[in-house]
């Protein structure tokens, strides 16, 4: 068997504070150096990684005194599938578009169109490319996600301290998170507050979307007129709880679509945007407020629309 060949042998890990609420994906990544992403993720959809001995899936988080096993993965296996590395021009990108960064965490403007992580169909996301700028950082993960075609703030710690006191923020809603959303039509001023389960479903192409169903997980969100326009309204949404897709079907829900979005959004309303250029999803994280994580200083950070999106709204006041 020539050098190339030869497999590691099966690897045991415990779990340890170090690793605690860590997706077991980015675990794999950091353990198997150099194997492609799309080995790790079908290593694991196979069922050959196992936490005490039963199959996950990827974004399953560790807990202190988890079991992991590690299977042999060949050297010759990783090299025939090498994964894309990220392109270096959206890379790059990405350090210009820091907002604030200490020793404990980084918040960044993400720019619609990138993942935040990669995963099946998606060679890198926005964690990953960070990995990549910053390979002497021992540790970089995401507090928080955003959609694909969603801008704005978005939290990556340094530290797993830093993480674990920014995740019991969130889970004891003690971060505010208000993003901008321009939707259909004129938003009445006496809907203030949107509550309607949300229920995650696979429809029968395999899209997966969220409907509102009285079975689904109660989800509320803020809204808070702007500015208006002929046709539009531009809103402050601040959701309350964090569930999958919960502003664009808020306000679907509401009957104020958000501007090109392709699974929740209007044809009519969408192609009068496209004529006046949008070519995006028209929702953008701008500002957050949360404590940090160290010092205990209230902070807020923020960050401007992306230049698409001022020019849309300057185009909408001439209208």
């Amino acid at each position: 068997m020539s050098k190339q060949e030869l497999a590691v042998k099966v690897q045991l890990v415990e779990i340890d504070e170090d690793n605690l609420s860590q997706r077991i994906d980015n675990f794999l990544m950091t353990k198997l150096k150099g194997v492609p992403k799309s080995m790790i993720y079908r290593i694991v959809r196979k069922g050959e990684v196992r936490v005490n001995k039963k199959r996950i899936k990827p974004e399953y988080k560790l807990q202190i005194g988890d079991i992991v096993r590690i299977p042999p993965v060949r050297v010759s296996e990783a090299s025939d599938d090498r994964a894309p590395s990220p392109k270096l021009s959206r890379v790059s990108q990405l350090e210009n578009r820091i907002v604030y960064e200490d020793k404990h965490l980084i918040a960044l403007n993400k720019p619609s169109g990138i993942a935040v992580h990669g995963g099946s169909g998606v060679d890198y996301g926005v964690i990953e490319a960070m990995r990549s700028l910053r390979p002497q950082q021992k540790f970089l993960e995401l507090v928080h996600r955003l959609d694909k075609e969603t801008s704005g703030i978005l939290l990556i710690a340094k530290k797993r301290s830093a993480l674990k006191n920014l995740h019991d923020q969130l889970r004891y809603k003690k971060m505010q998170k208000d993003y901008l959303a321009l939707v259909r039509g004129e938003w009445q001023k006496n809907v203030k507050q949107v509550n309607a389960p949300l229920l995650k479903m696979t429809l029968k192409s395999g899209e997966r979307i969220v409907r509102v169903n009285a079975e689904g997980k109660a989800s509320q969100t803020r809204f808070k007129i702007v500015q208006k326009f002929q046709g539009a309204t531009l809103v402050k949404a601040s959701p309350l709880t964090g569930r999958t897709h919960q502003i664009r079907v808020h306000c679907q829900h509401a009957g104020h679509p958000i501007a090109c979005d392709e699974k929740y959004s209007e044809q009519k309303f969408d192609d009068s945007m496209r004529a006046q250029g949008l070519r995006r999803l028209f929702l953008h994280a701008e500002q957050l407020q949360f404590t940090h994580p160290d010092t205990e200083e209230r902070m807020t950070v923020r960050s401007e629309p992306d230049e698409e999106l001022v020019n849309l709204l300057n185009a909408l006041k001439k209208v």
